[in-house]
């Protein structure tokens, strides 16, 4: 059986006890696994489709986690820019050690987890000291659980702000918030610009139509911008920040262009595993208004998806198949 899979579907995981605080901690040690030179991270390969009339596009990632030798392969197909209905990822984890597969599983799971723990990994190093006030933009799989993870990592946050367009997304923010701090309120906000204006940290994770695109400009003196690959930023975001922090530069080059601005260039300060690793700063100054742009890294999905697999497998879910047999 040394060759057999394990299969875990979405409804196999759906239940299974992570904290944001596990998660935080799992993504954080992949950022500083890659900064050691133990993991490795080529740039994610994106492809649209040639039918534009769909707006399909499709993806995969490949990398090794140095502190779990374990390789994962990661793949995604979304049909319509809207439809979370036609979205579909997985993720493939094989143990070096051994040399056998571990596990084929669904990643919505994974990303919802590890998306929101770059975030406040992000918000913890280049937010201003003394952040009180962050804005959450969207309501999708991937930005519910931001609030509570930026609150896990930053516990002096005040004010916590919410704008959405879908009541499913709004209600699903607030029972994720209150599941894990339900003595906390969040406020509802309906105009995105003065919201901005009065936050120390906003993350836009957002479609394309739903608010005026964010500009850096906007925020307040020391305020963070972090994109989570959303449409719903400006283009230009980044050539108007004060500092510019990527999670990848080479990743920002594939899916980031815009933020350049026309004819711009994309010039980063630091990478986010360098400033976790204490190599760069956050920001050079208090004052900084600072962009960050986040692209999920297939080494933060692999240490999440082995500790969601793990748990999972040890709960009798999912089958074992003889994939090779």
């Amino acid at each position: 059986m040394s060759n057999a899979l394990h299969i875990l579907t979405r409804t196999d995981l759906a239940d299974i006890e992570i904290t944001p605080e596990e998660v935080i901690e799992l993504v954080e040690e992949g950022y500083l696994a890659f900064a050691r030179g133990d993991s490795s991270c080529p740039v994610k390969l994106m492809m649209p489709l040639p039918n534009t009339a769909r707006d399909a596009v499709s993806y995969s990632m490949l990398g090794y986690d140095g502190s779990l030798e374990h390789l994962g392969f990661k793949t995604s197909y979304r049909q319509g820019s809207d439809s979370a209905e036609k979205y579909y990822t997985t993720i493939s984890l094989y143990d070096d050690t051994t040399g056998a597969p571990f596990a084929l599983m669904d990643c919505q799971r994974v990303g919802a987890a590890r998306t929101p723990a770059t975030t406040a990994i992000t918000a913890r190093h280049a937010a201003r000291e003394g952040a009180e006030t962050a804005l959450m933009i969207g309501t999708g799989v991937q930005g519910r659980n931001t609030l509570p993870y930026l609150l896990t990592a930053l516990p002096g946050l005040r004010r916590l702000r919410l704008f959405g367009t879908h009541p499913e997304g709004i209600a699903a923010s607030r029972a994720a918030l209150r599941r894990w701090f339900p003595d906390r309120e969040l406020e509802l906000v309906d105009d995105v610009r003065t919201a901005a204006a009065d936050s120390d940290i906003v993350v836009v994770a957002s479609g394309r139509a739903a608010h005026p695109k964010v500009r850096t400009d906007w925020l307040p003196p020391g305020g963070l911008l972090i994109s989570v690959a959303s449409k719903g930023v400006e283009s230009g975001a980044l050539r108007a920040a004060d500092y510019a922090v990527a999670t990848s530069t080479g990743q920002l080059g594939v899916t980031g262009t815009r933020l350049a601005g026309a004819g711009g260039e994309l010039v980063i300060d630091a990478e986010l595993p360098d400033i976790v690793a204490g190599r760069a700063p956050g920001r050079r100054a208090q004052s900084d208004r600072v962009f960050a742009f986040s692209s999920g890294m297939v080494i933060t999905d692999i240490p999440v998806a082995h500790a969601l697999a793990t748990r999972a497998v040890a709960a009798g879910r999912g089958q074992r198949v003889q994939l090779w047999s």
